[in-house]
């Protein structure tokens, strides 16, 4: 098997730490002023979001506990393959709390519509999204994010928390791979 010539590439810059970081602190006002001090169940989406997660919550001014919650829909290739698996469930009961769930991106909406309805199931008083980048034109399916960090195009966005076969996770800004069709 032949290594994907894509692996060796240095993403180019799409959106640069520093642009990423002001986005962040708009987004942690967004959710503060939407919370006003209540008491939230914050569920990072993983693996995608936990540098996204980790540097947000930290920006917040409202009591909340972490969760995690794992699922899969890409394997190793740039496009979601619309099966979506549980792979890691949260522990906490969500009956009558508010819970926003942090994802890295919303692309096919497939994921994020499975999370809403597994998690709406728990009877929660509210649930809503947040999401560092979201791809309007990819949607498959209806599915309404809360907060957006950031609208792009078809771009494969890595860094940042999200990667391409494993690799790139470690950057501090979203590259672009670009990619032999």
């Amino acid at each position: 098997m032949m290594e994907d010539p894509t692996l060796n590439q240095k993403p180019k810059v799409f959106i640069p730490e520093i642009k990423i970081q002001a986005r962040l602190i708009e987004l942690a006002q967004e959710i503060n002023q939407a919370y006003q001090g209540k008491p939230i169940v914050a569920i990072c989406i993983l693996k995608g979001s936990f540098i996204f997660f980790s540097d947000i919550i930290r920006l917040l001014d409202i009591p909340l506990t972490c969760e995690f919650l794992a699922l899969s829909s890409y394997g190793s290739k740039m496009v979601s393959s619309g099966e979506v698996k549980l792979t890691l469930d949260i522990n906490e009961p969500l009956e009558g709390k508010h819970v926003l769930i942090f994802e890295d991106i919303v692309d096919s909406g497939l994921t994020l519509t499975y999370i809403m309805n597994l998690l709406q199931a728990r009877k929660p008083a509210s649930v809503r999204s947040c999401s560092l980048l979201f791809k309007p034109e990819s949607l498959k399916t209806d599915v309404h994010v809360d907060s957006v960090g950031f609208k792009i195009g078809k771009e494969f966005g890595v860094g940042y928390g999200l990667d391409y076969a494993g690799k790139f996770r470690g950057l501090p800004y979203i590259g672009c791979l670009e990619h032999e069709h």
